[in-house]
């Protein structure tokens, strides 16, 4: 998979264009400052976006493309971000240290989804914020992206077993108009979740 990724993000252009993901951005501009985690960050739209504002960022992907790219949109942006190398089940966090931990279409096979989503309840702050938004189960019906796997879409009942520990705020399916780039493009079934580490 790391090598699909590195042709995604191959070339000048953005795959999934340079602005934040809507549902992100308005999480950001709705809470103040703190320490976030970006999981899957990709090319770095949401971590510049969220630096721009005030934000101490750490984002991580296993695409050495992906974080090149993002470097770059970061210096473009006059802002900076800490991005690693590594894969979800890879990365080794600071417990009880972010404010924020934002997954946005970061999509796992089931065996790992389980064990990434409970590792990230460590990573928060007690009263820190998960954000998460990504394709539902009825989003195979739809051509405006995300996997064709429908094994690797997910359901409110799967992410409610794996985010038991957090106090959900909001988990609903929405469809959405996506206008993110080449790949994210069209009308599309998602899930918004937001939670609290009590």
């Amino acid at each position: 998979m790391c090598e699909f990724w590195n042709q995604r993000y191959a070339g000048d252009q953005y795959a999934y264009g340079e602005k934040p993901n809507v549902f992100f951005r308005d999480f950001v501009d709705r809470h103040p400052p703190g320490r976030i985690l970006l999981p899957g960050e990709g090319e770095g739209r949401n971590a510049v976006y969220a630096a721009r504002q005030g934000w101490d960022v750490t984002a991580f992907d296993y695409s050495p493309a992906a974080r090149d790219k993002a470097l770059a949109l970061a210096r473009k942006a006059g802002v900076s971000i800490r991005y690693e190398m590594a894969s979800c089940l890879d990365f080794d966090g600071p417990e009880d240290f972010f404010d924020a931990v934002a997954l946005i279409f970061v999509h796992l096979p089931e065996a790992e989804r389980g064990q990434f989503h409970a590792t990230l309840r460590r990573y928060l702050k007690r009263g820190g914020r998960l954000v998460m938004e990504a394709f539902s189960k009825m989003q195979w019906l739809s051509t405006s992206g995300g996997p064709r796997n429908p094994a690797l879409l997910y359901s409110l009942p799967e992410l409610a077993q794996d985010f038991a520990g957090l106090r959900i705020e909001r988990m609903v399916v929405q469809d959405i108009l996506l206008r993110e780039g080449k790949y994210h493009d069209g009308w599309a079934s998602v899930i918004r979740l937001t939670a609290v580490k009590p």
